[in-house]
Formats: structure tokens, C-alpha cells, sequence
């Protein structure tokens, strides 16, 4: 399908892609973006499920989002709800497609476990927030500033924490006390990944959403809990994961709890200004999108 897009979402990976020592390196000429949301022009031949003029979002372009017009296959596409705008709706792809995937399918959550969002403010820790909450998980949150603090209680944390002061790990132990947190949905790996294995519960997970870098962890900390460190790539999601995860988006939207809270909008010219801030910022408030 042919999209007219209102807006595109900006993604940490795409400034790793760009900077072209990311494992995956596009065929060139290459305009980054997967997460557009806006009106659809025309569609394929074999195209039934929209028509011109639907409102849709995507997980995925194949001519790119940093642009006015994208070209998506069909199943990357969805309906948006009209309760949710442009902006809201470029902010769902990447995010939550991967929040749910880190929870539930390679997480293996299950309501009344403890999860903490290390990293809560930006894109996918909100979408991990607003999901954990939603299906019955006990949030904790870390951000950076006050303001971001504020927003990941708005979204669904019992409790946060400021990742900035010196002694906020001590902190997140005296809150869970003996039993640990059962996942730990860790945006900055490189940073953080030794301290998640102290914090953990027995039998509790590590995802690795992000991560900027290498880092040294004592393998012994994973022993004496049985804990596990689990990688997590949406690009390996299949045809049917996808789906599981659309149907279950789709029904939070329509639920209310979905809600994308948009942070720093920059129109299409100012992208380069974009990317430095993604990965400079002082601390995330929301979901950077673009706006053709």
C-alpha cells in the first residue's frame, strides 16, 4: 500500500543503523524509518483488507518513513482507531510491538509477577508500562528527570525511581525487599545489564531491549539465581508472533489502556537535530516523531 504520512516515529535504532555499525546494514540508496501513521493513497492489486483513505499505522516500510509517501507491505500495516491521532499512532510500531514481545513472548510474564522497566520515559518503556499494567504485573519504573518520573506513573507504574541518583539501586532493593523483581526490561544494557543480575528474583529474567556498548557481568550472579539474560530482536518475530501481538494491541487500543504519549515533535528538516537528540537527550519524555 501507498501511505500518505502525518507522521514517523524516530527510533534509537535508526541512528545505529545510519551510523552503519549495526549487525543489519540496508541496501543502499536507504531512508530509515518503519513506524509511519497516516492516510492510505492506493493500494496493491491483491490489496482486500483497505482502500484509499483508510487511517492506518505500520511495524515496518520498505521505501522508508522519513518521507511525505511510504510504501508498506499489506500485513505490516493496521486500522487506526480514531480515538488515537497521527502522532499516537506513530508512536505504536517499534515500541510496543517490542515491549510485548519482551514481555510476553520471550518473557514469559504472567500476572502478579514484578517487573522493572529500566528506562521507563522514552518509546518502549512507556509502551512496557501501559502493557504490564494492563495485564496485571506489579510496575516499576526508572527515569531520568522529575518530569520523566511523572510520566511513567501517568502510564501505569506502581512505583519509580530516579536513575540519576546515586543510590537508586539500594533504593529499588529496599522496595522489593528479599524476593527481587521476576523481569527486568532493560533499555541501556551496557550500562545497567551487572546491576539487573543483584536486583533479580530466583528464576528472573533480563531482557535486552538496548544497548549501547559492551559491558562486564559476573557470570556467578545468573547461578545463584537461576536467572536468565535473554536477547530481544523484533526483526526475528514471525508472521504468527506479529499477529499475536497486533491482536493484542489492537484490543488495548480499543480498551483505552494503549494510549502513546508523544514527547519532542521536529518537522522532516530538522531529522539530523532528531537523531543527536534521541541519543543525547538528557532523559526521554515520550515518543519522538516526525512531522512530514
Amino acid at each position: 500500500v501507498l501511505i500518505q504520512v502525518h507522521a514517523c516515529g524516530v527510533n534509537p535504532v535508526e541512528t545505529y543503523i545510519r551510523s552503519g555499525n549495526y549487525a543489519r546494514k540496508p541496501a543502499l540508496p536507504y531512508t530509515p524509518g518503519s513506524d509511519v501513521a497516516g492516510v492510505i493513497e492506493s493500494v496493491g492489486e491483491h490489496v482486500t483488507a483497505f482502500k484509499k483513505g483508510d487511517r492506518v499505522f505500520t511495524t515496518g516500510t520498505i521505501s522508508g518513513g522519513y518521507a511525505d509517501y511510504a510504501v508498506a507491505a499489506a500485513n505490516r500495516v493496521f486500522p487506526l482507531s480514531d480515538k488515537l491521532d497521527f502522532r499516537q499512532g506513530a508512536a505504536i510500531g517499534i515500541p510496543y510491538f517490542t515491549a510485548y514481545r519482551a514481555l510476553f513472548q520471550k518473557g514469559r510474564a504472567k500476572a502478579g509477577e514484578s517487573v522493572l522497566v529500566h528506562g521507563a520515559s522514552g518509546g518502549v518503556g512507556i509502551a512496557t508500562c501501559q502493557i504490564a499494567r494492563a495485564c496485571g504485573l506489579k510496575v516499576l519504573g526508572t527515569a531520568g528527570t522529575k518530569e520523566g518520573m511523572n510520566i511513567v506513573l501517568r502510564n501505569g507504574a506502581h512505583q519509580v525511581f530516579n536513575h540519576r541518583e546515586a543510590n537508586y539501586i539500594d533504593k529499588i532493593k529496599e522496595h522489593t525487599g528479599m524476593e527481587g523483581v521476576d523481569i527486568i526490561v532493560e533499555m541501556l544494557s551496557n550500562v545497567n545489564l551487572a546491576t539487573d543480575l543483584q536486583l533479580l528474583s530466583y528464576g528472573g529474567r533480563v531482557m535486552v531491549v538496548g544497548s549501547r556498548g559492551p559491558i562486564e557481568i559476573n557470570p556467578r550472579d545468573t547461578m545463584s539465581k537461576e536467572s536468565s539474560i535473554i536477547g530481544v530482536s523484533l526483526f526475528l518475530e514471525t508472521e504468527e508472533e506479529r499477529h499475536e501481538c497486533a491482536t493484542a494491541l489492537l484490543d488495548g487500543i480499543e480498551a483505552g489502556w494503549l494510549k502513546p504519549t508523544v514527547g519532542s515533535e521536529y518537522p522532516l528538516e530538522k531529522v539530523v537535530k532528531a537523531h543527536e537528540d534521541i541519543i543525547h537527550s538528557s532523559g526521554a519524555r515520550g515518543k519522538m516523531v516526525l512531522l512530514p
